[in-house]
């Protein structure tokens, strides 16, 4: 399934601004970066679980805010973009 995830994390301290690497390093790991904030991670429940999990654990529950979108298995037709597409397609292959 595709999980769109973007986040806020308030960077007006020193410690913002290490949980808001933490959080971009964790969506790195799942996931294909498409904006600045905002990560397309095509993953199984078992993933999503342990992604929600490790981003909880990073983010300040007072201050940040985390949101997941669910666009399903067939995402394709649901996603559109205008401009300069920074995204990936997730079906090809990757060469490495």
């Amino acid at each position: 399934m595709l999980v769109l995830v973007t986040y806020d994390v308030q960077t007006s301290s020193i410690s913002g601004e290490k949980r808001l690497r933490k959080v971009a390093r964790q969506c790195v790991n799942y996931g294909q970066r498409v904006q600045n904030s905002v990560f397309e991670c095509i993953v199984d429940p078992a993933q999503f679980a342990e992604l929600k999990h490790r981003l909880s654990e990073i983010i300040d529950k007072e201050k940040d805010s985390i949101r997941f979108y669910f666009l399903g298995s067939k995402w394709e037709r649901k996603v559109e973009s205008l401009g300069v597409v920074t995204s990936y397609d997730p079906n090809s292959e990757l060469i490495i």
